[in-house]
């Protein structure tokens, strides 16, 4: 009994240690309010920012240990164009011509308080529907594919 008790405490002292050692971020969303294009009821909205936040964490378990990554959302333009259905719910409509996903961000990337890069970008998709997306099948797929390229290209290519 007592051996097991010690393999537990080990499993968690290495998982919180291995935890304090990687990567992390911080998203923050700029008046979201006043975003082009944004779930409009207050659920849907927390849900996408939630969604954004966990790939921006995806995102940033890339980075080494001790880097964190910040990710401030100044616009948001989601692929497609909503229409409402009814009063409750609306549906977003995706038709490849003018309604390309368009996010306006700001980010640094940070170690031990000092900014190791940063930079300020406004990604666009122009041709979201044509081509391989990994996240076809997942709300805010065309986004979050989007988020990978920029991070592939600004972020890690940058060290």
């Amino acid at each position: 009994m007592n051996k097991l008790i010690l393999q537990a405490a080990m499993a968690l002292a290495f998982t919180a240690a291995s935890g304090y050692a990687c990567a992390g971020a911080t998203v923050t969303y700029v008046n979201p309010d006043k975003m082009t294009d944004v779930p409009r009821f207050n659920s849907e909205l927390e849900s996408m920012e939630a969604l954004f936040r966990e790939h921006v964490d995806k995102l940033a378990a890339k980075l080494p240990a001790g880097q964190e990554l910040k990710v401030e959302f100044l616009d948001i333009d989601l692929a497609g164009d909503v229409f409402p259905r009814v009063p409750v719910q609306d549906v977003r409509i995706m038709r490849g011509r003018a309604d390309w996903p368009r996010i306006h961000l700001r980010y640094s990337v940070e170690q031990d308080g000092k900014v190791l890069r940063s930079g300020e970008r406004r990604l666009a998709d122009a041709a979201y529907l044509m081509g391989y997306n990994h996240y076809n099948n997942e709300l805010y797929g065309h986004e979050k594919q989007m988020l990978d390229d920029w991070f592939r290209k600004d972020v890690l290519a940058a060290r």
